[in-house]
Parts: C-alpha cells; structure tokens; sequence
C-alpha cells in the first residue's frame, strides 16, 4: 500500500499529456500490486492465490520498468527516484519470499 501511495504522490507532477499514458499505467500497475495479494487472500484455493500472486509480481516489475522509463523522460524527480526503485524492489523480493515460503 505504502509503494502504491508513493507512485501516486510520485505521477503528480508528471506533465499534463500524460495523464493517460505514462501516468495512469504507473498508478494502475501500483495499485494492482496490494489489490491483488488483497483478492488472492480472499479466494478459497491455494492455486488461486498463486494465481493473484503471480499477477501481484508482474505487476511489481511493471512498475519497475515504468519507473526506470519516467527517470529516463526526467518526470521524475531525482530525490524521490532512488526510494521509490528500491521500494519496488523490495516488493517483488517479499512477494517472492512469499511464494517460497508457501511453497515449502
């Protein structure tokens, strides 16, 4: 939820022709992360929460590439650029631990 925060507060500087491009797919790919862990934990199977899972790290590394492509544009801000990459990073290793750890 905290990264998801981040990325919004993150996009709202990001130049008014970008409001449906670069900015809404860094704020979608965000929030599905949290929302799908969310939904995953909600179903009944534990195939269906790998399921969500596998969505919610696609998700992480999606933004991660959207990260590195608004530094490359210069949307974003070079103090906040550093925390919000490592944040992301630290996500998709939770997520992965997550999986191991179920997995065992």
């Amino acid at each position: 939820m905290e990264l998801a925060e981040q990325a919004y507060q993150l996009t709202a500087s990001f130049p008014l022709e970008e409001r449906f491009g670069l900015k809404s797919q860094l704020q979608r790919s965000a929030g599905s992360i949290p929302s799908n862990i969310a939904e995953g934990c909600g179903r009944t199977s534990h195939l269906e929460f790998k399921h969500f899972r596998s969505i919610a790290l696609g998700s992480a590394f999606e933004l991660e590439t959207q990260l590195l492509l608004t530094e490359r544009l210069s949307y974003i801000n070079v103090e906040s650029f550093p925390t919000t990459l490592d944040k992301t990073e630290k996500v998709q290793s939770m997520i992965i631990k997550l999986t191991q750890s179920i997995n065992k």
